[in-house]
């Protein structure tokens, strides 16, 4: 099955939309292939503005209806405990809202941007969108992420080669309680090395310290410039911290 024989069969749909590449790909074809479609954005704690903000750039790029919806995640203590599952219990939660929504705007049909390359069998969030049959159509159609971004960039889609990006709840080890200030301290401060250059890496949460994972490749220019950035991160860690192995 392609996406065009799965846009044909589903007229009407409503995508779940993070502002990442799978899923604005998804609503990319959506478009293309002439379905009634409305991206939904569910905003939480967990999201940096950033990507609402790519999100809203994309919608409008596309001249896709775009809603967003708020959901107060940190303030569900399973979520807050942080177990193993959480992204299940999150998901659960964010999907449901999105159904919701998208049942009042009148769609029974909720894709969301899962791939062909994703192990499904590593992540909870995908029992939640069982639970709530929520639809998968790049992973149904054997899509992989590297060929979503190269029909991306074929078809002019801006952000074709934006990097994965993972929730902040992620930064913070399982089992550690979530709490609003580590996620607006994880927020800020990647904020701080993606304004000098810095791109796809991470800034993890270990016992009030920050663990530093960039590519290989940003390695040399993180030392050149380990000054500046224990100055901009230094007000929100009590400890900065280097991964020498790096992100993978």
């Amino acid at each position: 099955m392609t996406l065009e024989d799965f846009f044909a069969a589903h007229k009407k749909t409503a995508v779940a939309f993070s502002g990442g590449i799978d899923s604005a790909y998804l609503v990319y074809a959506a478009k293309k292939y002439g379905a009634d479609l409305t991206a939904y954005f569910v905003k939480t704690a967990f999201q940096p503005q950033s990507e609402l903000d790519d999100a809203i750039e994309f919608a409008a790029e596309v001249n896709a209806e775009l809603r967003i919806i708020e959901v107060d995640i940190i303030s569900y203590e399973d979520i807050l405990k942080n177990p193993a599952d959480r992204c299940y219990h999150c998901k659960k939660k964010i999907f449901s809202a999105v159904k919701k929504a998208a049942s009042a705007d009148g769609y029974s049909v909720i894709l969301d941007g899962t791939n062909a390359s994703d192990d499904i069998a590593d992540r909870p969030g995908i029992r939640a969108l069982n639970e709530l049959c929520v639809i998968s159509p790049l992973r149904e159609c054997g899509i992989t992420k590297d060929e979503i971004r190269a029909l991306s960039r074929n078809a002019g889609v801006k952000i074709w080669d934006k990097p994965s990006y993972a929730c902040l709840a992620t930064r913070i080890p399982t089992g550690t309680a979530i709490t609003a200030d580590m996620l607006k301290n994880t927020e800020r401060t990647e904020k701080e090395l993606a304004a000098i250059g810095f791109s796809d890496f991470r800034i993890r949460y270990i016992d009030g310290a920050a663990r530093i994972q960039v590519r290989d490749e940003q390695m040399e220019k993180l030392f050149k410039m380990r000054g500046e950035i224990i100055d901009r991160l230094k007000p929100y860690y009590k400890a900065i911290l280097l991964d020498l192995g790096g992100r993978q």
